[in-house]
């Protein structure tokens, strides 16, 4: 018999949306690996596709910070979210991020060899944080995006203070337009990142293990389909172009109107306004994205507390 939980139906029914009973034969057939259950589930067509979001948790903070025509964001992970919430916490991640804009490239290492304000490097002060709040705390990761003219605009989602929050955006846009055109504009791209989860700038950027696994799902249906061997080909080329179509940046349906791609609208805004503007990068961090946080069994915690 597979090994699995009531919590791990549990779990899997959140992120497919299956029935108990699908998602309990689902786990069986898949000797309990959680991952290869949603994809059984949406090759039957009893799943949708999942965000990586949702099956993520971690705590801490997502900062942003941009200095002309640089950008970075920084994650820093805490245990807790009492500790997020702690303003010590805070002006870390708010000069940890300050820190980042004088570092080249996207190393954490470098990051935390990087002088903090007041003395001492970003890993000397992360030690006495760790120390002072009694709660571990990582420097997790950064990104810095530029441009060589234009705007970096940022955004975060329900900050938690300025500049801080759980989804922080930075949008690049090369362009000869000043700054004061592009940051409203470039604000509503930010929003629309924010919402949307692209996955990567263009189709060419996907992560090839994604398409590899979306093409597997595909090929299953089209196989189930029943139709000619020329047909189901012609099914899983058009179920992996909509795939990429919906989850890279300038292909996506803009969320202000879902009628013209990203790409698109910001044409039209560099032509409208009288100048060029082009989406060079962007960088979307949601706290804990790619991390599952082990849920605890409160239950079997008591149980084995009184036992013990």
């Amino acid at each position: 018999m597979a090994a699995f939980t009531a919590a791990d139906v549990k779990k899997l029914r959140e992120l497919s949306g299956a029935g108990m009973m699908d998602a309990k034969k689902a786990l069986t057939e898949a000797d309990g690996d959680i991952d290869a259950a949603v994809d059984a589930l949406r090759a039957k067509g009893l799943a949708t596709a999942q965000k990586k979001s949702s099956r993520t948790a971690a705590e801490g903070l997502v900062g942003v910070a941009v200095e002309g025509t640089r950008g970075v964001a920084v994650e820093v992970n805490s245990e807790t979210d009492f500790v997020a919430k702690n303003d010590k916490f805070q002006d870390f991640v708010r000069n940890a991020t300050t820190a980042a804009l004088g570092v080249n490239g996207d190393d954490v290492e470098a990051l935390k060899g990087a002088a903090y304000p007041g003395g001492g490097t970003v890993a000397d002060k992360l030690t006495s944080n760790i120390a002072t709040i009694g709660e571990n705390q990582q420097v997790r990761r950064m990104k810095t995006v530029s441009v060589t003219s234009g705007a970096i605009v940022s955004y975060v989602h329900n900050a938690a203070a300025d500049g801080l929050g759980k989804i922080g955006v930075l949008v690049a846009l090369e362009s000869d337009l000043g700054a004061d055109t592009l940051e409203p504009f470039g604000k509503q791209i930010a929003m629309h990142i924010a919402s949307m989860f692209p996955q990567a700038l263009n189709a060419d950027g996907l992560d090839a293990d994604v398409i590899a696994r979306e093409r597997a799902i595909a090929q299953e249906k089209a196989a189930e389909s029943g139709k000619p061997e020329n047909v189901q080909e012609k099914m899983v080329e058009g179920a992996i172009k909509k795939f990429a179509k919906e989850n890279a940046l300038l292909s996506q349906m803009f969320v202000m109107d879902n009628k013209t791609s990203v790409e698109d609208t910001v044409a039209k805004f560099g032509k409208d306004n009288g100048g060029s503007v082009v989406l060079k990068d962007y960088v979307r961090f949601q706290l804990g994205e790619g991390i599952e946080k082990e849920e605890s069994d409160f239950a079997a915690e008591v149980a084995a507390a009184v036992g013990g």
